[in-house]
């Protein structure tokens, strides 16, 4: 309670824009970086989703443009309406608190943004960000010792996922519209319970690991090539290394052992029990997400456990079982990014690297440039990743006599 009530008496310009005295030319500055990145990412998103999807030539003409438009206007005014509330709230209470840096701020900008998004996106941001903030919340709570870490914790959470999950697809429209290709079974019974056709369990599974080990494999070398290609001429032994990386092979691992362990447990139950059971799906399913420790992924398991909860609160809804709660995927959105804001403020230590790095390049480097030495009055370490960084400020326009300092 102490940290929540402790406040600091330094203005908008000594903590956030430190590289700019004005609020109005800061908010401009960040809002068009913004805006200039956020380009530069849709763009190509949406082409190359409008070339897989063989989307006709109306839809290039009509449709492409302003769909790219609204959504890097969504991802800029995320940016750029943080940073104005951030500089509002600062004038608002006179004073910084623990939470106003960052979740104060973060809220209405995030609740503001998402709502200029088309809405059949608005979900996937939700279940996105909500294990953006789950996660830092979890690793907030294990540097402040209030949970202690289980060994290999996520993979247990991807073994009751995969569980449930391979249960309710086996189970009477349990999951509509979900299906692991890998899994489907389309010939007819081999064994009396076993719908594989000229296949013995045994090549089934051995087949089923293959198939899906080539496909790890290629996802990696897709990802790695592009970037191993640029360097060709300077650096070859780089496209060797993207064909031969380690986890090239750690993902073909985890996707053909996922596979071929569920296919060998159903197999395996159904000819000791002469029978075929949903419950095998639970069984096998849980035995098949001990895979995750050849590629063990926090991300990936928290993804599926979301997506699992989003899918069951769903189905609740369908049956009845659970209220509606209107707006939701906006209001999550808008909790779950105030909450890694609040981590990339004050204790950027438990945020996900990978969501730092987008967030350096979404400001142009500038979210680096915080004041952060001065939040570490609120004991969350705020200035523990940048290297004793001091902005250099001019006395003039501060509330605090300012430390000598440099830009990195």
């Amino acid at each position: 309670m102490a940290a929540f009530s402790k406040s600091i008496p330094h203005g908008c310009y000594e903590i956030g824009h430190t590289w700019s005295t004005s609020c109005t030319m800061a908010a401009f500055q960040v809002t068009l970086g913004a805006f200039q990145e956020s380009l530069k990412i849709y763009a190509p998103l949406y082409i190359i989703a409008a070339i897989l999807r063989r989307r006709k030539l109306d839809y290039y003409f009509h449709k492409l443009l302003p769909e790219i438009l609204q959504s890097t206007s969504f991802l800029t005014a995320n940016g750029g309406f943080y940073i104005m509330f951030f500089c509002i709230l600062r004038k608002l209470l006179g004073k910084f608190y623990i939470w106003s840096a960052g979740f104060g701020a973060a809220l209405p900008a995030s609740y503001l943004a998402i709502l200029i998004e088309r809405k059949s996106r608005r979900g996937l941001l939700t279940i996105y960000m909500a294990n953006l903030a789950t996660e830092s919340i979890f690793r907030m709570a294990v540097t402040r010792g209030l949970i202690t870490p289980v060994k290999h914790g996520e993979v247990l959470l991807f073994c009751f996922t995969a569980a449930l999950y391979m249960f309710f697809f086996r189970c009477k429209d349990g999951l509509k519209g979900f299906a692991f290709s890998a899994l489907n079974c389309k010939h007819g019974p081999r064994h009396r319970c076993c719908k594989h056709y000229e296949d013995n369990c045994i090549s089934y599974c051995i087949k089923g690991f293959i198939r899906m080990f080539s496909v790890g494999y290629l996802i990696q070398c897709c990802l790695r090539i592009p970037s191993a290609l640029r360097h060709l001429f300077t650096k070859p032994s780089r496209l060797l290394s993207a064909l031969y990386n380690k986890e090239n092979f750690q993902l073909g691992a985890f996707l053909g052992s996922f596979v071929s362990i569920y296919k060998g447990t159903s197999c395996f139950l159904r000819w000791v029990r002469n029978l075929d059971d949903e419950l095998h799906a639970l069984i096998a399913g849980f035995l098949a997400g001990m895979s995750m420790m050849f590629y063990k992924s926090t991300t990936i398991s928290m993804y599926l456990a979301s997506k699992l909860v989003e899918t069951m609160y769903f189905k609740g809804i369908e049956a009845g079982k659970c209220p509606y709660i209107a707006h939701a995927d906006t209001i999550i959105y808008a909790i779950s990014t105030a909450v890694c804001f609040q981590a990339a403020v004050m204790e950027v230590q438990n945020l996900r690297p990978s969501y730092w790095k987008f967030l350096l390049r979404l400001t142009k480097g500038r979210f680096a440039l915080m004041n952060r030495r001065a939040l570490d009055v609120f004991g969350t370490q705020a200035s523990r990743d940048f290297k004793g960084f001091i902005p250099r400020l001019d006395p003039r326009y501060t509330l605090v006599k300012p430390e000598l300092g440099l830009h990195s």
